[in-house]
């Protein structure tokens, strides 16, 4: 299908076909932009020429230590300029990059560092004696550790291990990259941050890293030389892979090792920072942020954020001060995000909430996959009605190969023909999905069900109310109702009552919260909250 009659001679050679692979930006960046700034962390500033000699030794380095292709170099490091490096000098010797969540237990720490085999471990001093106790806990062979300080915040080497610059020495710089023989090879090994039982292995394939990065690109409306903000971690997701993309673009990564507001603000008033992406959480900082921690700044600064629905009352805020917010939603199975609420002009005269409420949507799927949509237990598409609720699905370029030694999972995730996320959503008119809840965080009371997401959203509209969370509560009558626990803002007081007679305003009587509870929420080092935890307490009560 598809070819012409006689194709003789119309051969996939060496001149027409090389694999897909982020690798190849930063090749090109070295000799298109040798004196751009490619990296910034406070005093470390390195050009793309830097950058590539230090990505090089790095490769060099790690083949010396014995990783050899297809070997797993894991990491523990905040976003800093190692953490960057990595990215490219990991797979350039032909290794799979593991980025570790930095705020798990060791326990976990050393499942994940057995289950991918590691063969070297980059840490961050102020993580290294959890990594002690996570290889102590290991039953394969232990890592190599390198230490990585971090001088300009304080955080000194042990001198224990090998230091990270004393590795680059040992590296050439004339080391010639191991460039992918086929695009399905692997680059990236990312583990789920499992609630229940041990995390799944996810890996990705240069390929598919490549088109992610780059459908990102598009829906971002990238120009040459972007100034990138590092708050998503680079453990997660590998950042959504837009540290694999700037060099693409010729962009700057602008590192912050500890998220807040004032360095947020830092970073745009002094670096220029451009875009960034973050979860809900980052925007609530900013808008709450009192003004000794703001800082004036005349661009617009485009943000892309995920992992939960933003409040539409948090969106309407953040936009007049200077921020572009574009909603958009994935999983670690699809490299980050996988769809965008893509703006229409239909929606130019929208304001305050109607403008919101568009926002807050899901959206439709990026250029790179070819459908992504819901469906119902059958997986046939559900109707586009704005009220049917099924399963988010997608196929195309941005899904994982799998998860690591777990045949089983993946068939099951892969089930169809489509990757099944979990999430449970509704399909607009439009065809524009928005997520209803996870399918673990319905609220079932009296046979009705009820979305979390919805009483977060009314909640969130409170002048009081910093942050939600509502999940279900065991009740005798009505099997549980929504429970919702509530963080406030500085020097702000309301109580139960108030909220309760509030949200009644909003919501049927059965999607009322029936408790409220204040207390700071319990959240993941991307600033989700943890609902399992929340849940805990509720089945307490």
């Amino acid at each position: 299908m598809g070819w012409m009659k006689d194709e003789s001679g119309l051969e996939r050679t060496k001149a027409n076909y090389t694999p897909l692979t982020p690798l190849s930006w930063l090749q090109r960046a070295a000799r298109v932009f040798p004196e751009h700034m490619a990296v910034v962390y406070g005093p470390h500033r390195k050009t793309y020429a830097e950058y590539y000699e230090r990505v090089t030794r790095l490769a060099s380095a790690l083949t010396k230590l014995g990783v050899e292709p297809g070997d797993v170099v894991a990491t523990l490091i905040p976003n800093l300029p190692t953490q960057a490096e990595a990215h490219f000098g990991v797979p350039a010797c032909g290794g799979v990059l593991n980025t570790i969540n930095t705020r798990l237990e060791a326990d976990t720490v050393g499942y994940i560092l057995d289950h991918g085999e590691a063969k070297v471990l980059l840490v961050d001093p102020q993580f290294l004696p959890m990594a002690a106790e996570a290889i102590e806990r290991m039953f394969g062979p232990a890592p190599i550790v390198i230490e990585v300080a971090d001088d300009h915040a304080g955080v000194h080497a042990h001198g224990h291990y090998m230091e990270y610059e004393a590795l680059l020495d040992t590296g050439d710089a004339d080391f010639e990259w191991i460039m992918p023989e086929d695009e399905w090879e692997s680059i990236a090994l990312n583990y789920t941050s499992g609630t229940t039982g041990r995390p799944k292995g996810v890996v990705y394939h240069h390929r598919g890293a490549y088109l992610n990065a780059m459908g990102q690109a598009i829906s971002w409306r990238l120009q040459l030389h972007p100034r990138y903000l590092t708050i998503v971690p680079l453990f997660h997701c590998n950042g959504w892979c837009h540290t694999w993309l700037m060099p693409a673009y010729g962009g700057t990564v602008i590192c912050c090792r500890d998220i807040t507001a004032p360095a947020i603000f830092d970073a745009i008033a002094d670096e220029g920072a451009t875009h960034f992406g973050g979860a809900p959480i980052v925007l609530n900082a900013l808008v709450n942020a009192p003004e000794s921690e703001r800082r004036a700044f005349d661009h617009v600064v485009e943000v892309f954020t995920a992992g939960a629905p933003p409040a539409p009352a948090t969106l309407a805020k953040i936009e007049p001060m200077g921020f572009n917010v574009t909603q958009v939603y994935g999983l670690t199975e699809t490299y980050g995000p996988a769809t965008e609420c893509t703006w229409a002009e239909r929606w130019d005269n929208l304001e305050g909430d109607d403008r919101a409420a568009i926002k807050a949507r899901q959206g439709v799927a990026m250029p790179i996959y070819q459908e992504i949509t819901v469906v119902d237990e059958n997986d046939h598409q559900i109707p586009m009605d704005g009220t049917t609720q099924g399963e988010i699905v997608m196929r195309g370029n941005g899904v994982m190969k799998g998860y690591l030694k777990n045949p089983e999972e993946t068939a099951k995730a892969f089930k169809n023909g489509y990757f099944h996320s979990g999430d449970i959503a509704v399909q607009h008119p439009d065809s524009y999905i928005q997520i209803a809840d996870r399918a673990k965080d319905i609220i079932i009371s009296g046979g009705e069900n009820i979305s979390s997401v919805e009483v977060e959203g009314v909640l969130m509209g409170h002048p009081d109310v910093l942050l939600c969370a509502v999940v279900a509560k065991p009740d005798e009558k009505w099997g549980e109702v929504p429970c919702a626990f509530v963080e406030l803002k500085d020097n702000h007081k309301t109580d139960e009552a108030a909220l309760i007679a509030f949200a009644r305003e909003k919501l049927a009587g059965f999607k009322t919260p029936k408790k409220v509870v204040f207390q700071e929420l319990p959240k993941t080092s991307t600033g989700k909250i943890q609902k399992f935890e929340l849940r805990k307490l509720a089945r307490a009560m």
